[in-house]
């Protein structure tokens, strides 16, 4: 496959799920909001750090007011990472990419810009917020559904799966900041009501409530969550599960191509990193640390994938 045909799918599937994920921020943010309101400005702030959108906002307003940050993040064209932004560039990358796709998945990417756009088409209320981030939620499902389908598992479906979890995990790593880092208030509210309160609403925020509830029943804990969401393997939004499908899809190309690339180094080191360790060792360490040292490496290994199959040679 020509490097610019892989780069083509890597970034349709990338940008997808960013759409997704930019979602699901938004609704981390305005769950912890509604949990304190009074500091709902700091919710805001931290939201738009983790979509990395924080000094693009801060371009246009001087303060953080929840109808902005929510418009800044769902239509606003100005900012690369808005909804509307990534669902354009996930179509357009689609159609360089068309014949290597099948009519399903085609018919569904254009289905979900289309739907995404008439209803990003005015400033969203707070009523409509909910219904429309599901929305959204929905029309990327009814594409992997597609994709799952009635796509070859051959090398268009491994590049695909690469974008797709790469952008999966860092937008994890990027929700448990936003939790961990910034919403906390003080050191005092670690194991309140509130503290939990928060943690159950990153749980929902990544579709893992009701898989957490069934393994751990109501025995909610940030370090449960948190292991749950980094480490656990079954969860298929953990860093864990992501690094491992990644890793899958890389060793499949290896023996399609017949060729071992450095991402394939890269990515088995990280892998070997999370299996070895634990909860505890996160902890003792900083959780904030270990999802900067992870965000790194997962940055640093998607540049290597464009960089070893020559996404824009």
């Amino acid at each position: 496959m020509l490097g610019k045909s892989a780069g083509g799918l890597y970034w349709m599937y990338r940008y997808l799920e960013r759409s997704e994920n930019v979602s699901r921020l938004i609704e981390a943010g305005f769950r912890n909001a509604l949990t304190r309101p009074a500091s709902s400005a700091d919710e805001w702030s931290s939201i738009l750090d983790a979509a990395g959108a924080r000094q693009t906002y801060l371009e246009r307003y001087p303060a953080f007011e929840q109808p902005r940050v929510i418009d800044f993040l769902l239509r606003d064209k100005s900012n690369p990472s808005s909804v509307l932004s990534v669902i354009d560039s996930a179509r357009n990358n689609a159609r360089l990419v068309r014949t290597a796709l099948s009519r399903e998945v085609w018919e569904a990417m254009n289905d979900c810009w289309m739907q995404v756009k008439t209803a990003l088409s005015r400033q969203v209320s707070d009523r409509d917020l909910p219904a429309v981030l599901s929305m959204i939620r929905q029309q990327n499902a009814q594409v992997r559904g597609a994709t799952h389908g009635t796509m070859l598992r051959n090398d268009v479906f491994n590049f695909a799966r690469l974008g797709t979890f790469l952008e999966r995990a860092d937008s994890t790593a990027r929700i448990l900041d936003v939790k961990y880092y910034v919403l906390l208030p003080s050191i005092s509210h670690i194991g309140s009501v509130l503290d939990n309160v928060q943690w159950e609403n990153i749980l929902r925020a990544v579709g893992g409530h009701s898989s957490y509830r069934w393994l751990n029943g109501p025995d909610v804990t940030a370090r449960g969550i948190a292991e749950f969401l980094i480490l656990d393997s079954r969860m298929p939004r953990s860093l864990a599960f992501c690094a491992a499908k990644v890793n899958a899809n890389l060793s499949y190309l290896e023996r399609e191509y017949d060729t071992r690339h450095a991402c394939h180094e890269q990515v088995e080191a990280l892998l070997g990193r999370l299996a070895t360790t634990t909860i505890n060792d996160i902890f003792d360490g900083g959780l904030h640390e270990f999802i900067l040292n992870f965000l790194g490496d997962s940055a640093r290994l998607g540049a290597t994938i464009e960089t070893d199959y020559r996404f824009y040679g």
